[in-house]
């Protein structure tokens, strides 16, 4: 009997141990936003600890909206890691004076240059970032793959995309494509630009900028490229259901996943990635009836698959 007393206060004790080591390395998820996206990012990186056996109440969630005045009662005084959701948050934590890092997610890289030269800060261990854009390498892989033939590749750039273009240049002088590109600054110019880019293109790369892609272009986008006879390639199925051909993106459930791992590796000891990361995961959305009239039998999985190969994933 002693003994089966003593096994069970030896039990109780590494409990209450665990339970204060993890009470101490609490990770704070600060989201910019309640929205779907928000939620199922937060909802599939606590899957990734939980699976870890890393339970929900390591993890403190908050709003925004609520960041300055906990941190003004300390009510964050136990966080370890910040894991900030959307540009708002990463924002409110970048101009937080705190040797507490942060990972940055649900971002463009875009959003998160703009946050660093606004607040001074520079990518580090201390304050990372996992991207939602999609390396322009794969998204050429995306494109040499459903449209072998084509050689002449369009890009309308706007004040957020334009950073790409050098690394565009680069890429498709490799591969041997004939960019055609125009930059604008105002709205005003998307229509004249388009139709000079249209004019000698085979595919329209669609690359996310809030002045060329917004929902009062966008009608007049799918028009000028459907009258141009040129496929739009782009980073959102909504585009995808607007009349673009395909959509390359990440789901805000496999950002959340892969932010998860990250933090369950800080957790188990590592820092955060010295460079923000871009994403490991990502879906293929097609319009078949768009592929149709383009005489193309598209299948979304084995896309991806191929993709994958090319990249040598799992």
């Amino acid at each position: 009997m002693l003994q089966r007393w003593h096994s069970l206060l030896t039990g109780l004790c590494f409990l209450l141990a665990s339970l204060g080591l993890q009470a101490q390395v609490r990770v704070v998820v600060v989201s910019s936003d309640s929205g779907a996206a928000y939620v199922d990012t937060t909802q599939s990186l606590l899957k990734v600890l939980e699976t870890e056996g890393l339970t929900r109440y390591v993890v403190k969630q908050i709003r925004v909206a609520e960041l300055t005045e906990q941190l003004a009662q300390e009510q964050l005084a136990n966080a370890g890691l910040f894991v900030a959701l959307g540009a708002d948050a990463s924002m409110a934590l970048a101009r937080f004076d705190s040797k507490v890092p942060v990972l940055s997610t649900l971002l463009p890289r875009a959003s998160f240059m703009r946050i660093l030269a606004q607040s001074g800060r520079r990518v580090s261990p201390q304050f990372s970032a996992l991207y939602l854009d999609q390396p322009l390498a794969r998204q050429l892989a995306l494109l040499r793959l459903v449209l072998p033939y084509a050689q002449r590749l369009c890009v309308l750039w706007g004040p957020d995309s334009v950073q790409k273009a050098p690394a565009m240049r680069q890429l498709t002088g490799q591969l041997g494509w004939n960019l055609q590109e125009a930059q604008i600054s105002t709205d005003g110019q998307i229509y004249s630009a388009l139709k000079q880019v249209l004019a000698e293109s085979d595919v329209f790369l669609a690359l996310a900028d809030p002045l060329v892609f917004n929902p009062g272009s966008l009608q007049n986008i799918m028009l000028s490229s459907f009258r141009a006879k040129v496929p739009i390639v782009a980073f959102s199925p909504a585009y995808v259901r607007a009349g673009a051909l395909l959509s390359l993106h990440t789901s805000a459930s496999q950002t959340g996943t892969q932010a998860g791992r990250l933090v369950r590796d800080w957790l188990s000891g590592a820092a955060l990635p010295s460079q923000a990361v871009e994403p490991a995961e990502f879906e293929i959305s097609i319009n078949q009836h768009v592929a149709r009239s383009f005489n193309l039998a598209l299948d979304e999985k084995v896309l991806q698959q191929a993709l994958r190969r090319l990249e040598r994933l799992p």
